[in-house]
């Protein structure tokens, strides 16, 4: 009996060292919210449209209406460019983050950045981000505008493709698409989405977040 009271100290302390090593994340058991933050420009701010309408918030009430815990947090700063993004990123994008939707480009293509700037910021960030073991990537590419020329669009719009291939993260490839250039779906200035808009984009992305919340052994809930 002596000996069996020696060993619950050391079977108690394996215990422990056990569920603080092996444990899975507290998201994956449920006992909190899925994480999610939309880092982006204003296409995540939701420049333009109401309360409840923007891309987070559409975002978030998809992923309840479907069974997930989640919370969708929106990072998204109007106007803000990929140089932008990447001064920001480790003060807008916390720790606790388990998904991050990366939405940046936009402005950087209709500004005329060099597309070897917007990758080597997009790059730096995905490094940043991959760095984080318990955080997964969505990369949100983005097109470049036809009047900023051929050799300017090739050379921006495979910038996401091979950084997504280069990180082993997911690519959804153009945010805006089924949106961009439908006047029904966009505000006056032809650029940002309305609130049905948003809608289509959150449709069309949805497929890819559900994905990436099973990999993180997210599950909707039944009923």
């Amino acid at each position: 009996m002596q000996r069996f009271q020696s060993l619950f100290p050391v079977l108690t302390l394996l215990s422990w060292l056990a569920l603080a090593l092996g444990a899975p994340s507290a998201s994956a058991q449920g006992t909190r919210p899925i994480e999610v933050v939309a880092f982006g420009d204003s296409l995540s701010a939701g420049l333009g449209v109401g309360p409840g309408e923007s891309f987070p918030e559409q975002l978030q009430a998809a992923l309840r209406s479907r069974g997930y815990e989640a919370s969708v947090v929106n990072a998204g700063v109007s106007g803000d460019t990929t140089t932008g993004g990447l001064a920001r990123l480790d003060w807008s994008v916390p720790e606790s983050a388990d998904l991050v939707i990366l939405e940046l480009g936009a402005n950087d293509a209709l500004r005329g950045v060099s597309p070897d700037v917007v990758r080597r910021n997009l790059d730096a960030m995905l490094g940043r981000l991959a760095a984080r073991p318990n955080t997964r990537v969505l990369l949100a590419g983005m097109i470049a505008p036809p009047n900023m020329g051929g050799g300017y669009g090739e050379a921006f719009n495979r910038i996401y493709p091979e950084l997504a291939q280069k990180y082993g993260v997911a690519l959804y490839p153009f945010f805006l698409d089924g949106v961009a250039a439908v006047s029904d779906l966009n505000q006056d200035d032809a650029m940002h989405p309305n609130a049905r808009g948003v809608a289509v984009i959150v449709e069309r992305i949805l497929p890819a977040v559900d994905r990436e919340l099973q990999a993180l052994g997210a599950a909707p809930r039944a009923g």
